[in-house]
């Protein structure tokens, strides 16, 4: 195991003089700073193959939609990152060849897309570098201590989707 950061290690990693209002507060900061530094992270290693955080999860949720492939709107629900843009991801993607578009037979309006052979092999060649990356950052917490992150994460997603009910 690493060493751990010291308390207030985010405070003098973000250079700030005046401590957090709250804790809560401190909680946030370090959340956003922390998912900023794994899409940096990430986001280098798809570089390799011209790929974005987005069209990377884009063909990520095809691959496993299977041979069937999902509509377009269905893509942008299963995101981990909400984006508008699903539609120009999509049109990166089916001129680099990577994915295929069709019209539905019964509804005209429904564009199924499924994944490529050669985006399949893009994702083939991310697939142990994304495992080696994942098991890097994660080593410093035992089994039990991640566990626990995923469920921490999974209470606050829950609340967050509670209030957004809640504002209608």
């Amino acid at each position: 195991m690493a060493d751990r950061p010291a308390p207030g290690s985010l405070q003098r990693e973000l250079r700030q003089t005046r401590p957090f209002r709250t804790l809560g507060q401190e909680a946030y900061v370090a959340l956003l700073r922390t998912a900023d530094q794994a899409k940096y992270q990430f986001a280098g290693l798809f570089q390799t193959q011209q790929l974005t955080l987005q069209q990377y999860n884009v063909l990520r949720i095809l691959r496993g939609a299977g041979e069937k492939g999902l509509p377009t709107l269905e893509i942008g629900e299963r995101m981990i990152e909400r984006t508008p843009g699903v539609t120009r991801i999509v049109d990166r993607l089916e001129r680099k060849g990577w994915v295929n578009r069709d019209r539905g037979v019964e509804d005209r309006r429904r564009v199924w897309c499924t994944i490529t052979p050669s985006g399949l092999e893009v994702l083939a060649a991310l697939d142990d570098p994304v495992d080696e990356l994942d098991e890097a950052i994660f080593e410093v917490l035992d089994d039990d201590e991640v566990q626990s992150l995923i469920d921490i994460l999974a209470t606050l997603r829950a609340r967050m989707s509670a209030l957004e009910k809640e504002r209608g």
